[in-house]
Formats: C-alpha cells, structure tokens, sequence
C-alpha cells in the first residue's frame, strides 16, 4: 500500500504527464499549420506517448489501493517563434521532468517503498531516451542553422527520426 505522501507526488506527476501531452499537442498543431508535417508528427506521436505515461502511472496508483485524481490542466502555449524554440522548449521541458522523476525515486527511497522505486525505475530509463532524442534534435538543429531552407531540412531530419520510430498513430491506441 502506498503511503498518503507518496500518492500525492505521484499524482502531482499525473499533472506533469498530461500537462506535458497537451504542450505537445499544442506543439504539433502548431507544427501541422506551419507546413512541418515532419515535425507535426513527431510531436503528435509524443504527445500520445506522454498520456500513455500519465495513464502508466495512474493506473499504478489504483493498482496500489490508493486514488488516481484526474488533474485540472493549465493551457499550454500555442505560439512559438521558430521551429527551434519549439525544440529547445522540448528540451527544457524534458530537463524539467527528469527533475520530477529523480524526486520521485528520492522520495521512494525515503520511505522505503521498493515497490514504487522498482516502478518508476522504468520512468528513469524512459527520461534518459527523451533527453537523448531531443539532444540530438537540436545538435541537428544547430549543424542546419538558420538559413532561408533550413525549415525544409530541419523537417526532414525529424522525418528521418519518424521513419526509425515508425508511422505516427492517427488516434490513440487503447491502453
């Protein structure tokens, strides 16, 4: 059974893990009407992976005797000012949800709850893949620059990443 303490972080991380759906949704409508069909897939695939982790977890709570609570979401942003700001805003936030994650695993250790540590366990390794993707985004990012036909490049190498990841869902799978 988890304790009082460990069911209010982890729902707290229910909230970063829809919040963080929902800035990528935005991110890729903002993509799709910007002409980056490239990017806009990639953002959408993540979007949908995000909610898969928010349900991971949420799921886990009930599974643990305790109560998952559906978050209020704040509206993430809808305008950004380049395709680089889009990214170098992933990164950070990625940066930023790590941060959570270690708090969790912290936390757990804390209270000596081995089974939550063994379950986010699965979180840490998932954040060291993002922080890895996008880091490797904006190194490309940055070798294509800023000129006139970057955007056509920069969409193309995220292209290349969708290809590897395969065809980006168009509705959610079933959980």
């Amino acid at each position: 059974m988890l304790s009082e303490k460990m069911v209010d972080a982890l729902n707290k991380q229910i909230l970063e893990e829809a919040f963080s759906s929902n800035l990528y949704l935005s991110m890729a409508s903002w993509c799709e009407v910007n002409g980056l069909n490239g990017c806009s897939d990639f953002m959408y695939r993540h979007a949908i992976e995000e909610r898969m982790h928010m349900m991971k977890i949420f799921r886990y709570i009930n599974e643990m005797d305790a109560q998952a609570i559906v978050p209020a979401l704040p509206q993430p942003p809808t305008e950004f000012d380049s395709i680089q700001d889009v990214f170098n805003s992933t990164y950070q936030h990625e940066l930023k949800i790590t941060e959570c994650i270690n708090a969790l695993v912290a936390l757990s250790n804390e209270l000596k709850d081995y089974a939550t540590l063994a379950f986010l366990q699965w979180f840490v390794d998932e954040q060291r893949e993002e922080e890895a993707t996008f880091k490797e985004i904006l190194d490309k990012i940055r070798l294509i620059g800023e000129g006139p036909q970057s955007l056509y490049y920069i969409d193309m190498e995220i292209e290349k990443i969708n290809g590897k990841m395969g065809a980006a869902p168009e509705v959610e799978p079933a959980i």
